[in-house]
């Protein structure tokens, strides 16, 4: 039986076993290195992907799970042609030192704005708060989500008034 489900924003399909965690069918069928394995029990974030605009962890997400659903990946976030703010806003904080954490960190943010576009430094922290870094960039990471949230509403603002 194959699984069909949106992955950022183009339909997929694959014929895994349907309790293949979701993690393995992200790298393995479809090429997608940026969503990382850490600790295999939802406990470090690296492998956090969206789920319905929902951060959730694809290590211990079956295939099964995500049937009818969109899944968007830290690549589905933007291109190097057009890349996300969050992740401009890492590249200029420089807020990765070896990068494994960033792709989780960039999914919890992208939920975290998309529901609050005027985030608290402890709003970020709070949401971050299951995601580990051993690098100890967190203050960057802050940084970066902040300086994100700008850009965002920046931009928001700039639309409304086009519009006006």
């Amino acid at each position: 039986m194959n699984i069909k489900f949106i992955l950022n924003g183009k339909p997929v399909e694959t014929g895994v076993a349907p309790n293949t965690p979701l993690i393995n069918v992200l790298r393995d069928d479809f090429g997608l290195f940026g969503t990382r394995f850490g600790c295999g029990q939802e406990s470090c974030g690296a492998c956090k992907v969206l789920v319905d605009g929902k951060p959730s962890f694809s290590c211990a997400l079956v295939i099964s799970e995500v049937a009818s659903h969109v899944v968007q990946t830290v690549e589905g976030l933007g291109s190097p042609e057009n890349p996300h703010p969050l992740q401009k806003a890492f590249l200029a904080e420089q807020a990765g030192q070896c990068g494994y954490c960033l792709s989780g960190m960039l999914i919890e943010s992208a939920a975290l704005l998309a529901e609050n576009c005027n985030p608290s430094e402890e709003d970020i922290r709070t949401a971050l708060q299951g995601n580990l870094c051993r690098c100890g960039v967190h203050n960057r990471i802050i940084r970066g989500v902040l300086s994100a949230a700008d850009e965002m509403r920046l931009n928001a603002n700039s639309k409304l008034d086009e519009q006006q």
